[in-house]
């Protein structure tokens, strides 16, 4: 326990972001970094490229103005973190293959994802009452 307190610093957690994590901060004014910070100390944040291709085909539909305009923010977000390429058929299957390569920790709203999270035993960072992220 004190080697923790004492190495915390150097030690860094992956945190992967699925494309409704990234949404909601616009949609709830969540401080990401500094939530994850509380949550995790030291991280570093991954974001499978399914992910960004998902939020790009948001972006560019001609329907929800609200939901494009988010997903546009999304990418450009998307921006300062690293991208990384998963060979996977999906965004949730890549998000499951980096977690279990990476023992990284999953930032999601989304029900049925966290459902085949937790039978994978990945640990997940979610919204909870529209103000905190909360880790299970």
């Amino acid at each position: 326990m004190a080697s923790d307190r004492l190495w915390r610093d150097r030690i860094h957690k992956i945190v992967i972001l699925d494309s409704s994590a990234i949404m909601m901060l616009f949609e709830f004014s969540i401080d990401l970094e500094n939530e994850l910070t509380r949550l995790l100390g030291s991280y570093k944040i991954l974001v499978p490229k399914t992910v960004l291709k998902e939020l790009e085909l948001l972006s560019n539909k001609k329907s929800d103005s609200k939901k494009k305009m988010k997903a546009k923010a999304s990418v450009k977000l998307i921006e300062k973190y690293d991208v990384i390429d998963v060979k996977s058929e999906n965004a949730d299957d890549s998000i499951i293959e980096l977690a279990k390569e990476t023992d990284g920790v999953v930032v999601t709203n989304d029900m049925e994802l966290r459902k085949r999270l937790k039978y994978f035993s990945i640990h997940i960072i979610f919204l909870r009452a529209k103000k905190k992220l909360v880790m299970e």
